[in-house]
């Protein structure tokens, strides 16, 4: 019942979101910190609506300077309430083209300044990737992205494509690993407490200096990175 009852409270919650988005974004289109008001008014109260405890580790990312390239494990739509509320200033994230064709959410997400990429589309996706580069470099913005390309509920990482690392070898820019907890098996959203997430962000990794041909290495060494961090998150929940 309550699992139930949570479900359609989180429906209403993201309309109700999505109708006061779409109007502040009407009043300030593009704004460089859209992105990070929209991702705070679904991520906030929807952990009430979830019952979800999530306990944010994240120094190295407020830290940072904007004009960095974020990477993080990617489980399941609700990734977007559980990472929403840490999301920094200045940033947009790259997202496949069909989020656009989400009612209300589609729209926010092109009002927050948002790169809509068509994955089917090689020579259109080498140009958007081409303009989050230059949006890195040039207009002081961190761009946010899931390096596995899907959602994945699996203990392993699933092999990173190579987007992100090209746009920060390309930008010269640092990459700031972000992982979260393994939830899917964990939460249970029939109970009052349903459960707890940790996130953690990891030191930043340079690029200034690397060329493409360090791309594969870059790559192996931040996913290396991140499966070690989300294997002692998943530990340290257990023993809690």
């Amino acid at each position: 019942m309550l699992y139930a009852v949570r479900l359609v409270l989180l429906g209403l919650h993201f309309i109700a979101v999505g109708v006061l988005g779409l109007l502040l974004g009407l009043c300030r289109p593009f704004h460089p910190d859209n992105t990070r008001l929209f991702a705070r008014l679904y991520s906030l109260p929807a952990r009430r609506v979830l019952g979800v405890k999530v306990e944010a580790q994240v120094d190295s990312l407020n830290a940072q300077p904007p004009g960095f390239v974020m990477v993080a494990n990617h489980q399941s739509n609700y990734d977007l309430f559980l990472l929403g509320g840490i999301v920094p200033p200045r940033t947009v994230a790259v997202g496949k083209k069909s989020l656009g064709l989400i009612p209300l959410f589609g729209q926010l997400f092109w009002l927050g300044g948002n790169i809509l990429v068509n994955r089917e589309n090689a020579r259109e996706a080498r140009r958007s990737l081409q303009l989050t580069s230059k949006t890195l470099r040039d207009r002081s913005t961190s761009i946010w992205i899931f390096p596995e390309g899907t959602r994945n509920g699996t203990d392993e990482l699933l092999p990173f494509k190579k987007g992100a690392f090209h746009m920060a070898i390309d930008a010269g820019v640092p990459i700031v690993p972000v992982c979260i907890s393994r939830y899917r098996r964990t939460l249970r959203l029939g109970r009052w407490r349903s459960g707890q997430v940790r996130v953690r962000a990891l030191a930043p990794i340079a690029t200034q200096g690397l060329t493409h041909k360090d791309t594969a290495e870059l790559l192996q060494r931040c996913r290396a990175q991140m499966q070690q961090t989300i294997d002692e998150l998943d530990h340290e929940l257990r023993r809690a």
